[in-house]
């Protein structure tokens, strides 16, 4: 997975990033501006699980969202 493509959408996916880890603030979120080891880090801090488990939880959402453009409708293949 090539994360650049998520960290270069990363303004367009803070809804979905909010939607998968409910516990993480807007400001969190914004904070994070897509670098993988931040969201790693914060995880971590907000659901007390352990740096394999939260890279295991990026690498999922990555996946999914990893060919995500900002023209997808709610519905689609997502």
């Amino acid at each position: 997975m090539n994360w650049d493509r998520i960290e270069g959408n990363w303004k367009q996916l803070k809804g979905k990033v909010k939607e998968q880890w409910g516990e993480l603030t807007d400001d969190d979120i914004d904070r994070i501006a897509g670098r993988r080891d931040q969201l790693s880090g914060r995880l971590q801090e907000a659901y007390g699980i352990g740096k394999d488990e939260a890279e295991a939880q990026i690498d999922k959402f990555g996946t999914r969202y990893q060919d995500w453009t900002v023209n997808e409708r709610p519905g689609s293949r997502i």
